[in-house]
C-alpha cells in the first residue's frame, strides 16, 4: 500500500493568524513611535547645542578676525618704528660726523693759533701780508725744493687771498740776470700759485736754475684784491733756513 503524499497547506486556526498580524502591527507602531521620540528628542536636545555652536564659530571667527587685523596694525606700526628708528639712527650718525668735523677745525685753528702766536710773537709789532721766511733746499736732478711762508697780523679774522710768484736774482755770465718765474718752471705762462689763509700758509713746490746761475737773492711778489707785496730774501738765508 502506497505512502499518502503530504499536502501543501497548513490549516491554521483564524484566530492565531490574526493575533499575528496584530503583533506584528504592533510592533510597526512601536517602531514608528520610537523614531519619532528619538527624532523629537534629537530636535529638543541637539538643535539648541547646534545653535549655541553656531553663535561659538560666529564669535570665534569674529575674534580671529579682530584678532588678525590688529597683526597687521602692530606689524605695520613695528615696520613704521622700525623704519623711523633707522631714520633716527641715520640723522644720529649725520650729526655725530658733523660735530667731529667741527671739533676738527676747531682744534686744527687752535692749533694754528697757538703755532701762529709762537710764531710771530705775541708782543711783536703787527704787520701787514708778508713773508715769513723762505727756504729752498737742493734735489737729485738739479731741482730745487721751495717752501715759503706767508703771513698778516694786522687783521686776524681777514683772509688773505691772492697769488704768488718769485724771481732769482743773481748773475750769468758775469753779468747780473734775473730768472723769472717762467724759466724756474720751464712752462711758457706758468700760472702763479695762489694763497688763501687767515693767520699764515705754507706754499711749497719745486723749481729749476739755469747750470750757468750763481742766484743771490729772491724777489717774492704778492697780489691780492686787498694788497701787493714785492719782498726780497738773501739767498744765502734762504738756503741756510733750508738745512745749507
Amino acid at each position: 500500500m502506497a505512502a499518502p503524499v503530504p499536502s501543501r497547506f497548513r490549516i491554521v486556526p483564524r484566530d492565531a493568524a490574526v493575533r499575528r498580524r496584530g503583533t506584528s502591527w504592533l510592533l510597526a507602531l512601536a517602531w514608528i513611535l520610537s523614531v519619532a521620540g528619538t527624532w523629537w528628542a534629537a530636535s529638543h536636545t541637539a538643535a539648541p547645542r547646534l545653535a549655541h555652536a553656531e553663535a561659538a564659530r560666529a564669535k570665534a571667527e569674529r575674534e580671529a578676525s579682530a584678532a588678525q587685523s590688529e597683526l597687521v596694525a602692530l606689524r605695520q606700526r613695528e615696520s613704521t618704528l622700525a623704519r623711523s628708528d633707522q631714520i633716527s639712527r641715520a640723522a644720529n650718525a649725520e650729526v655725530q660726523d658733523a660735530l667731529a668735523d667741527r671739533d676738527e677745525e676747531i682744534a686744527a685753528l687752535r692749533a694754528d693759533i697757538a703755532f701762529y702766536e709762537r710764531l710771530v710773537g705775541s708782543t711783536g709789532q703787527r704787520k701787514g701780508l708778508t713773508v715769513h721766511v723762505a727756504e729752498f733746499v737742493p734735489e737729485a736732478g738739479g731741482t730745487w725744493r721751495y717752501q715759503i711762508m706767508l703771513t698778516q697780523t694786522v687783521n686776524r679774522g681777514a683772509i688773505s687771498q691772492g697769488q704768488m710768484r718769485f724771481t732769482v736774482e743773481g748773475v750769468r755770465a758775469g753779468k747780473l740776470a734775473a730768472v723769472q718765474w717762467d724759466e724756474l718752471h720751464q712752462q711758457r705762462g706758468a700760472p702763479a700759485q695762489p694763497y688763501s689763509f687767515r693767520y699764515f700758509q705754507q706754499l711749497d713746490g719745486n723749481v729749476m736754475l739755469p747750470p750757468d746761475f750763481t742766484p743771490q737773492r729772491v724777489k717774492v711778489s704778492l697780489h691780492g684784491e686787498d694788497a701787493a707785496v714785492e719782498q726780497a730774501l738773501d739767498w744765502k738765508t734762504a738756503t741756510a733756513a733750508g738745512g745749507k
